[in-house]
């Protein structure tokens, strides 16, 4: 709880809180002269004077302690303690995208490192980060095609999404782009701003699905939606180490890619096709469409404040009051 506090407090007049720099030098003031006055105390007999421990000589220390904590809490109270709430107010018109991942087994090809699918999420996540007022979703697809993430503004959401996308998170195994595009298109028919956008991430090897791309495609068309499509990987030999009964074996694996599809859907969108082969140019890439595809809209922030400084002045008042109570009556001197 105390944690919680700290993370998200800041203090509106930090220089105060250099008072407490003060506090080692009461404490060891305070140590100095109780150890003087000890050593002043005369011993008229050759034994040592047993003092006998009652509540006083317990809590001798006590009001000393309490008016530490009081003046802590003073200094604290004084730099201003508050909690800030920051809002946004869009002007203007934004993008709504949708993120279109291909989650099939052939993106975990290690062509990529550490392989496709998550070169391809940790770039998304920065593209996502970079897109202030724009509504982002997330579809997935293998054989069947899903909506991870329908249209927001909450982009942490997205985020938090994005990191959870895995491949065989739909467990029938294939490549249905069709699918894909078509699921996507269902996400931003009904979107009332004039951009709308995918972005389609696969490594253009179709196959399986309901929908074929060219229907896809047609509807996408019918929508006024731009797809931006990024092939992955290429048509390249790479070494795959698996079982067999012998033990593992290493075998030579040509990666398969269809790039004709892919410039296909985007040239006939209005939009543009990109091809990555590292994590280098998947940046790139991402980079190129954020420049491509600008937002209309101004983001103002505005920051509001609670203070939290009362409650700190109530404990240094009852530290102050507790530590009056005590000196004048269980450690009340008397002439």
């Amino acid at each position: 709880m105390l944690t919680d506090w700290y993370q998200n407090i800041e203090f509106a007049h930090t220089w105060v809180l250099g008072a407490l720099l003060l506090m080692p030098i009461l404490v060891y003031e305070y140590i100095r002269r109780n150890k003087k006055q000890q050593a002043s105390m005369l011993v008229t007999t050759t034994y040592f004077v047993r003092v006998t421990k009652n509540l006083r000589v317990s809590l001798r220390h006590l009001p000393f302690v309490l008016r530490c904590l009081a003046l802590v809490c003073l200094i604290l109270a004084l730099a201003r303690p508050r909690i800030k709430f920051t809002e946004t107010q869009n002007e203007g018109e934004g993008i709504d995208i949708v993120l279109c991942f291909d989650i099939s087994g052939s993106m975990t090809e290690k062509d990529f490192e550490p392989n496709r699918l998550e070169a391809a999420k940790q770039v998304a996540s920065s593209f996502v980060s970079n897109r202030p007022g724009d509504e982002i979703g997330i579809v997935i697809f293998s054989n069947l095609s899903f909506t991870l993430c329908p249209l927001t503004s909450d982009h942490d959401a997205v985020l938090n999404q994005v990191k959870n996308i895995q491949s065989g998170y739909l467990q029938d195994e294939g490549t249905a782009i069709g699918s894909g595009i078509a699921t996507s298109v269902d996400r931003l028919r009904y979107s009332k701003v004039k951009s709308k956008i995918i972005i389609l991430l696969t490594d253009g090897v179709d196959f399986g699905g309901t929908i074929p791309p060219d229907m896809a495609l047609q509807m996408a068309k019918y929508y006024g939606i731009k797809i931006y499509t990024i092939g992955v990987g290429s048509e390249k030999e790479v070494d795959e180490v698996v079982d067999s009964p012998l033990g593992p074996v290493v075998q030579h694996k040509t990666l398969q890619y269809n790039e004709a599809l892919l410039k296909k859907l985007a040239d006939e969108t209005g939009g543009q096709y990109f091809h990555a082969t590292d994590k280098s140019a998947l940046q790139k890439i991402y980079g190129s469409i954020n420049q491509l595809e600008k937002s209309k809209i101004k983001v103002k922030t505005y920051n509001r404040y609670t203070d939290k400084f009362l409650p700190l002045l109530v404990a240094a008042v009852i530290y102050i009051l507790i530590e009056a109570l005590l000196r004048y009556t269980v450690f009340r001197k008397f002439p």
